[in-house]
C-alpha cells in the first residue's frame, strides 16, 4: 500500500521535526493559528474533531496492531475531563477507536459520562482508555455515587483488566496550588495516583521542543522507535517527585533532559522542580492482576497523526489488554 506522502515524511522523525529555527524565530516567521474550540462548549464536552485534525489522523493509522489478540477484545474510551478541557479529547478518541478498528485489535466504545464507569457496565470491557481526564473525573466527591465508581474502576483494574491513559490521564485527583504559589500539589485519590503513576504539577507550554529517548529499547512497545530519540513538539507534562517513581513503574520513553537549554530548564517553578532530572512520558506496570500504560503526550491535535507515537499507544493499549506480554518490572529496584 503507497502510504499518503505526509505520513511517510512524519515515519522518519528527523523530518518531522524542524531543526533549523527554535520555536520562538518560527512564530516570527509564521501566522498565528487559528482558534481552537475546547473541548467544552456551554457546559457540554465537544464530541466532534475538527475535519483537518480528523482526515491527517486517518492518513497516518498504524496498519497492523503489535500483537494478534488472543480473542475479540472491548475498549471503553471514558472522555470526561472535570477540569482543563483540552479540545484534542474528541480526536483523540477518534483516534484510539480508529486504530483498533483498522488494525483488529479491538473494538472501542467511546463516552463521555462517567456513570458508564460501573460494575455491571465494565463487565462487558476488557480494558478502559483514559482520554485526557482531569481531576475529579469520576464525578463531584459530594456525590454518594462517586465512591461507588472509584471502586468499580479499582476493582476492575485489580481483578486482570486493563487501563490506558493518554496526557491529562495523568492531571487527576490533586489539589491544584493557587497560581504562584510555592505549595505543593497533593494527591487526593491515593490509590489511583499510584495506579497511573503520579500526578501533574507543571508543563512546559506548547510547542515545547523536547527530544525523547527510549529508556527500553527491547521492549515492545517501543520497537516503533527502532531505538533512536526523536524530537516532538507538545506541551510536555512533569510529575511531581513524590508522586513519580521509577520504583514504581517501567519507564518505556523519557525527556532527554541533557539536550534542554538552560532557559527551558529554568521555566520549571524552583518550588516544585524535580531534582533528580527525571522526565518520564511514558511507562508501564502492573495494579494487582491488572496492567497499566500511561503516555503523557498527546495535547496537540498533531500527536495523533504521528504514526510512530500512536503505534506506540497501541501497543500500551495492546498491552493492558493481555494481548502483548512485556517486561513490566520497575525501572529501579
Amino acid at each position: 500500500m503507497i502510504r499518503p506522502l505526509a505520513a511517510v515524511a512524519c515515519l522518519l522523525f528527523a523530518t518531522c521535526a524542524i531543526a533549523q529555527d527554535s520555536t520562538a524565530l518560527l512564530k516570527e516567521k509564521t501566522l498565528p493559528s487559528p482558534g481552537r474550540p475546547q473541548s467544552i462548549k456551554d457546559g457540554v464536552q465537544i464530541q466532534k474533531p475538527q475535519l483537518e485534525d480528523y482526515v491527517a489522523m486517518l492518513d497516518n493509522l498504524p496498519l497492523t496492531a503489535p500483537a494478534k489478540p488472543k480473542q475479540p477484545r472491548k475498549l471503553l474510551i471514558l472522555c470526561k475531563a472535570a477540569g482543563f478541557f483540552h479540545s484534542s479529547i474528541p480526536l483523540a478518541a477518534e483516534t484510539v477507536k480508529a486504530m483498533g478498528e483498522k488494525t483488529g485489535a479491538y473494538t472501542a466504545t467511546i463516552t463521555y459520562d462517567s456513570a458508564d464507569i460501573n460494575t455491571a457496565n465494565l463487565a462487558n470491557y476488557d480494558g478502559i482508555f483514559l482520554d485526557s481526564t482531569t481531576l475529579e473525573f469520576l464525578g463531584d466527591p459530594k456525590d454518594p455515587a462517586t465512591d461507588a465508581r472509584k471502586k468499580a474502576l479499582m476493582d476492575f483494574v485489580r481483578s486482570g483488566h486493563g487501563i490506558a491513559g493518554i496526557h491529562a490521564a495523568g492531571d487527576t485527583y490533586h489539589t491544584v496550588p493557587a497560581r504562584g504559589s510555592s505549595d505543593k500539589p497533593q494527591g487526593t485519590w491515593p490509590e489511583f495516583n499510584k495506579m497511573i503513576g503520579g500526578f501533574f504539577k507543571f508543563h512546559w507550554v506548547y510547542p515545547q521542543p523536547v527530544w525523547v529517548k527510549i529508556d527500553d529499547p527491547k521492549s515492545p512497545l517501543t520497537a516503533m522507535f527502532h531505538g533512536r530519540e526523536f524530537e516532538v513538539h507538545d506541551e510536555i507534562y512533569t510529575f511531581l517527585q513524590e508522586s513519580f517513581s521509577r520504583k514504581n513503574v517501567h519507564v518505556l520513553t523519557s525527556v532527554d533532559y541533557s539536550k534542554m537549554s538552560a532557559e527551558d530548564k529554568a521555566k520549571e517553578p524552583a518550588a516544585t522542580k524535580r531534582t533528580d532530572g527525571d522526565y518520564a512520558l511514558s511507562w508501564i506496570h502492573r495494579e494487582g492482576k491488572g496492567r497499566v500504560f500511561y503516555e503523557a503526550l498527546g495535547h496537540s491535535e498533531h500527536i495523533y497523526a504521528m504514526t510512530p507515537i500512536m503505534t506506540h499507544v497501541l501497543a500500551g493499549i495492546q498491552y493492558t489488554l493481555g494481548d502483548l506480554p512485556a517486561n513490566d518490572a520497575p525501572s529501579e529496584k
